[in-house]
């Protein structure tokens, strides 16, 4: 239930430190204090997750994202909240993921301890490996946006692998997030566009609103496709299981996939399909999870090679490469 209601940021940091919530939802514009300085401010001196309401425009799209870098959990758009095509499935779902999140409790703050001291890890000073593997699909829903902000940056340029990574998100999201991505990691990071060739060292980012397919074509190259279609029921754009589906028999045990973070049960299929071509697929554990949803159904039906935490991650991912 709620405990409180804040008139605007400095009104927000105040009743959090009091009345110690689950979680809090916050409006990314608000008088005095905006939502990107009240955010840095609770994850500075009570962090609790923190869900931010934002405005479907440019300068709206790139506050969201600032705040998932400062730690906030997830972002909704509060035209699909309170707009004129408000259904009552997206106001459930809205409920259910705050519900999923204020039980988990867990927010992403800073790595960069852990990860400096998994940089002295024996598997990831390796720095020659013999690769079995020729492509990597990483899938992930509430905070995955935090989790692959601690995740991409570590791989090395010389990376000889493609990465494809499939995150929920609304529709006009996903190009500045792999252009902020582009940023910080060492790899070239890109918005997936139709007929783009797979190509080994880029990180690729599955367009928001659209289904990604890869496909061979005629010159025996791997190709996107990228469609407004799905060949199975599924409330997701990008859905995991729909790239998933359409990579595992052209990689076969060539292909790892990892699932991080998030609510739901995206990627269980698209797994079962990696496992029945003898592909690898790793999931992150319940302990760094903010919602334990995604990797908890292939734990559970049997699908996982490994169970790490997001610590490790990218330890697994490199020794099994």
């Amino acid at each position: 239930f709620i405990i409180g209601i804040a008139r605007n940021g400095i009104d927000a940091i105040e009743k959090v430190q009091r009345l110690k919530p689950d979680l809090v939802t916050m409006d990314l514009e608000m008088p005095e204090l905006n939502g990107i300085e009240a955010l840095k401010e609770i994850m500075k001196s009570n962090p609790v997750p923190v869900v931010m309401l934002s405005q479907h425009t440019e300068e709206g799209t790139k506050l969201a994202l600032e705040a998932l870098e400062e730690g906030a959990v997830d972002f909704f758009l509060k035209s699909s909240l309170i707009g004129d095509n408000t259904s009552e499935e997206i106001i459930n779902d809205f409920l259910v993921r705050l519900k999923a999140i204020a039980k988990s409790g867990k927010v992403h703050l800073n790595e960069e301890d852990y990860i400096k001291k998994e940089t002295n890890n024996e598997l990831v000073k390796k720095t020659s490996y013999s690769k079995k593997r020729d492509l990597i699909i990483i899938g992930c829903s509430t905070g995955g946006s935090s989790a692959l902000q601690s995740l991409l940056p570590r791989f090395p340029e010389d990376l000889d692998v493609p990465i494809i990574v499939l995150q929920h998100m609304p529709p006009g999201f996903t190009k500045p997030l792999s252009e902020r991505f582009d940023a910080i990691c060492n790899l070239r990071v890109k918005e997936i566009e139709n007929g783009d060739e797979l190509v080994p060292g880029n990180i690729y980012i599955a367009p928001s609103g659209f289904q990604t397919f890869l496909e061979l074509n005629n010159d025996n190259k791997v190709t996107f496709k990228v469609e407004d279609y799905s060949p199975i029921e599924t409330l997701y754009k990008p859905s995991i299981n729909v790239t998933l589906n359409s990579a595992a028999p052209l990689f076969k045990d060539r292909l790892i996939s990892i699932i991080l973070t998030g609510m739901g049960n995206d990627g269980l299929m698209g797994c079962d399909n990696v496992k029945k071509n003898n592909g690898f697929v790793i999931v992150e554990a319940e302990e760094s999870c903010v919602v334990y949803g995604m990797p908890k159904v292939v734990y559970e039906a049997g699908l996982a090679d490994v169970q790490v935490p997001l610590s490790r991650i990218f330890e697994q991912i490199m020794f099994n490469l």
